[in-house]
C-alpha cells in the first residue's frame, strides 16, 4: 500500500479527529487515580470518544476487546483492561487509544504516574516524551523518514534506556495503520522515503528502563519487558506541512 497524501480537506477532518482525541486523553488523565480499575478507565475512555461523535478505533481491531490499550508498569503496549487490575500509588500507566471521525483516524498515547511515583519512573516518562519531540524536529518536507528514527535513538541512548524494536510508529489516515512504518531506532545505511507535505504519521517511542527485549503474554496482546523493567510510551499523530515544523494533530491547540 503506497503512502497516502492527504488533501487540505482531508487534513481538516484529521485535525478535528486529533483535537477530539486530545480531549479524550485529558479526561482519561483526570480520571487516573489509585483505586480505579483499568476496566473502569476503558469505559471512561469509550464514553469520552462516543459523546464527541467519534468511534473507538481500537475496539475490535484485529480482535482487540477494548477501546483503550492500558499498560501498567512493565507492560509496554496493548494491555487489556480488566476489572481485577486496580491501579495503586506509584504505578505508571500507558494509555493508547484513538478514534474515527468522519472516516479518518487519530491515534495518541500517554504515560502517566498514578499518585506519587519514584523519580526514576518520572524520568523515564519525561525522557520518552521528549524523545518524541526530538524526533519530530526532523519531520519536515524534504527530510528522510529515518532522520526521525535516528534522532529518537540519539536522544535515548545516552540515558541507558532500551528502545523497543519489534513495534514502530506508522502512517495513518482512512486506516489506523498505513505505510510507512517508523522505527524508533537508528537505521544504519538506510534513510527511508522522502517526507512530503500531506503525509500523516504516528511517531511513538516505546522505551524501557532496562533491556529492550520484550515478550507477549498468553492473551496474545499484552507486550511486556522481558526483564520486568518499567516501560513508557508517548505518541501523537502529526502532519507534514509544505514549510516549517510538522503539525501535531493530537495536542490541544
Amino acid at each position: 500500500m503506497p503512502v497516502t497524501i492527504k488533501s487540505e480537506d482531508e487534513l481538516n477532518l484529521m485535525r478535528k479527529a486529533g483535537q477530539l482525541l486530545a480531549q479524550v486523553h485529558e479526561e482519561l488523565h483526570d480520571a487516573l487515580r489509585p483505586g480505579i480499575s483499568t476496566l473502569e478507565l476503558d469505559s471512561i475512555g469509550e464514553e469520552a470518544i462516543r459523546k464527541r461523535g467519534g468511534v473507538p478505533n481500537c475496539k475490535d481491531y484485529e480482535g482487540y476487546p477494548a477501546s483503550v490499550c492500558i499498560s501498567v508498569n512493565d507492560e509496554v503496549v496493548h494491555g487489556i483492561p480488566k476489572a481485577e487490575v486496580i491501579l495503586k500509588e506509584g504505578d505508571i500507566v500507558s494509555l493508547d487509544t484513538g478514534l474515527i471521525y468522519k472516516g479518518f483516524h487519530s491515534d495518541a498515547a500517554r504515560t502517566w504516574g498514578v499518585g506519587k511515583i519514584s523519580p526514576e519512573a518520572q524520568k523515564l516518562i519525561d525522557i520518552t516524551q521528549q524523545s518524541f519531540f526530538e524526533g519530530i524536529k526532523y519531520a519536515k518536507a524534504g527530510n528522510r523518514l529515518y532522520d526521525i528514527s535516528k534522532a529518537i535513538d540519539s536522544y535515548i541512548k545516552p540515558h541507558g534506556y532500551g528502545i523497543v524494536r519489534e513495534l514502530t510508529g506508522h502512517g495513518i489516515g482512512k486506516e489506523l495503520h498505513e505505510e510507512p512504518y517508523i522505527p524508533n531506532f537508528r537505521q544504519f545505511f538506510k534513510r527511508g522515503i522522502t517526507l512530503r507535505p500531506g503525509m500523516t504519521l504516528c511517531v511513538e517511542p516505546m522505551i524501557t528502563m532496562g533491556k529492550r527485549k520484550i515478550a507477549f503474554l498468553d492473551d496474545e496482546w499484552t507486550v511486556v519487558t522481558l526483564d520486568g523493567s518499567l516501560a513508557a510510551h508517548y505518541e501523537n499523530t502529526i502532519a507534514i506541512r509544505p514549510e516549517g515544523e510538522p503539525e501535531i494533530l493530537t495536542i490541544i491547540n
